[in-house]
């Protein structure tokens, strides 16, 4: 997997426009924004909850030092977005781009959390549908890796149409926990329609 950082991208002879990884984006309720090291205490704070991370592969994710880790990671990334609740501004989350392959116009979205008064409602589905939205904009593909027994996320995944790839996978940036992948073309994303309308 090739990953593509730098101003301009080439594909063979044809000269690429590289992609906004960190556009604002606004919905109806809620802001998504690329991250800021000013960001830390509020995201930490919406972060410490031990029951967002239960089912994931990083069960200490809400602890300081393993969520330190993940924020700079954020940052540094380029690639990262903050969740901002239009009324009153409070950080409920964050989620990020990954791994650009422009060859198989692909792009994974995840390390997303949302704090749980927000989990399976309105606001959950706006926040995919704005980073779907603009994922679509320059690939056909998006990818998703969810922990093997996080049944919740998988489900989630599956309501906007996403497909399971057969057998698991193991990510060293969460402790080689294995993990399920899921694919999410285009065609199919807006073929669903119901996040969209959401």
């Amino acid at each position: 997997m090739r990953r593509v950082y730098g101003a301009r991208i080439r594909i063979g002879d044809e000269r690429v426009p590289h992609p906004d990884f960190q556009p604002t984006l606004t919905g109806e309720t809620i802001v998504i924004r690329p991250i800021e090291p000013a960001d830390w205490k509020e995201l930490f704070a919406a972060a410490a909850d031990p029951d967002i991370w239960r089912l994931h592969p990083a069960t200490t994710r809400y602890t300081e030092p393993v969520f330190r880790e993940f924020f700079d990671n954020a940052v540094a990334s380029k690639m990262a977005f903050v969740f901002v609740e239009r009324t009153g501004g409070r950080l409920i989350g964050s989620s990020r781009y990954f791994g650009y392959d422009p060859q198989k116009s692909e792009v994974e979205i995840g390390w997303t959390f949302i704090v749980r008064d927000h989990w399976g409602g309105k606001t959950n589905r706006e926040i995919k549908r704005l980073m779907l939205d603009h994922a679509f904009t320059f690939v056909d593909n998006v990818i998703f890796w969810v922990g093997e027994t996080n049944w919740r996320s998988q489900r989630a995944v599956e309501k906007i149409g996403g497909v399971r790839r057969e057998g698991t996978l193991l990510r060293e940036a969460t402790g080689n926990a294995p993990h399920v992948v899921f694919d999410l073309s285009k065609a199919r994303y807006l073929a669903g329609g119901a996040l969209r309308a959401a």
